[in-house]
């Protein structure tokens, strides 16, 4: 992917430089790095609420605390560099979206941390993988997780992180439209397969929101790019990472979606660019 270094003020929170206290569990991420500790990322449709209805109208090793590294070099500073690029092109087309449906948005911070960190969702762990805080609306990354993509999952290249990237700042635009408050309404009352059902469905609607992004970087994208994004997506299917993890599938604990599901919307949003094609609520997915 093309990209240059930004200049000026960003919605990135560098924390790698220094130690923090974690608490408990996060939620909304991609959770392979979750399915390696416990498991992966964070009923019929419908459910009480119309999802094309909202779009309409328009988803390592921690330093000891108190240890200042702020004076080393920083063997990341390339890729924190392109991290800072997807913060703020990811926000800046997910600003025009909203504004050409008449809506505000409102910019997610990017946390960058090394270990764990503190979060509003009880604590930010590298055990959970990347992921989003809806009480807080930051996302949380580990930049060692796209090590672990690479070499325990074969996603390597900038475009793979770039989707993952993607995935978060969509679950952002989830609760911004109000989609996310209203799935984990539904969540609190539903049985276990219904909740595993809406959790699938709003991860899905997640991997579209990303194609739509991706979408909008057409200009800059290169040769291999678009494979990467979808290598990841396959990546970090439901099917794929319990084969891979614990030797067996169980289809009945999914909560993100297979590698094929994954793969299909993603390419649904890309191929459209059209946040209205990302309605994974209603009918088959």
């Amino acid at each position: 992917m093309r990209w240059r270094k930004v200049e000026g003020p960003t919605h990135v929170e560098d924390r790698r430089r220094r130690g923090a206290a974690a608490g408990g569990a996060a939620v909304g991420g991609l959770g392979i790095l979750g399915l390696l500790a416990a498991l992966l990322f964070g009923g019929g449709g419908g459910g009480g609420f119309d999802v094309n209805d909202i779009f309409g109208q328009l988803s390592t090793q921690q330093a000891p605390a108190g240890e200042d590294l702020s004076t080393a070099p920083d063997p990341d500073a390339e890729l924190v560099d392109f991290m800072t690029f997807l913060d703020v092109d990811i926000q800046e087309t997910w600003t025009q979206v909203f504004a050409s449906a008449n809506r505000t948005y409102n910019p997610a911070t990017f946390v960058l941390f090394t270990g764990q960190t503190q979060s509003a969702c009880g604590g930010a762990t590298a055990a959970i993988g990347p992921h989003y805080c809806s009480l807080d609306s930051n996302v949380y990354l580990d930049l060692e997780f796209f090590s672990t993509l690479q070499q325990r999952f074969g996603a390597a290249g900038d475009f793979a992180q770039a989707y993952v990237v993607a995935h978060e700042y969509a679950h952002h635009v989830q609760n911004e439209l109000g989609v996310m408050p209203q799935v984990q309404q539904l969540q609190r009352t539903a049985s276990t397969e219904d909740r595993n059902e809406l959790s699938v469905r709003q991860e899905l609607q997640a991997d579209c929101l990303a194609g739509v992004w991706a979408h909008s970087a057409a200009a800059n994208l290169e040769p291999g790019d678009i494979e990467e994004a979808l290598t990841a997506a396959a990546a970090v299917g439901d099917d794929r990472v319990q084969q891979t993890t614990q030797g067996y599938v169980n289809p009945h604990t999914f909560t993100h979606g297979t590698s094929a599901q994954r793969v299909k919307w993603f390419n649904r949003g890309f191929e459209s660019g059209d946040p209205n094609q990302c309605d994974t609520f209603s009918g088959g997915i």
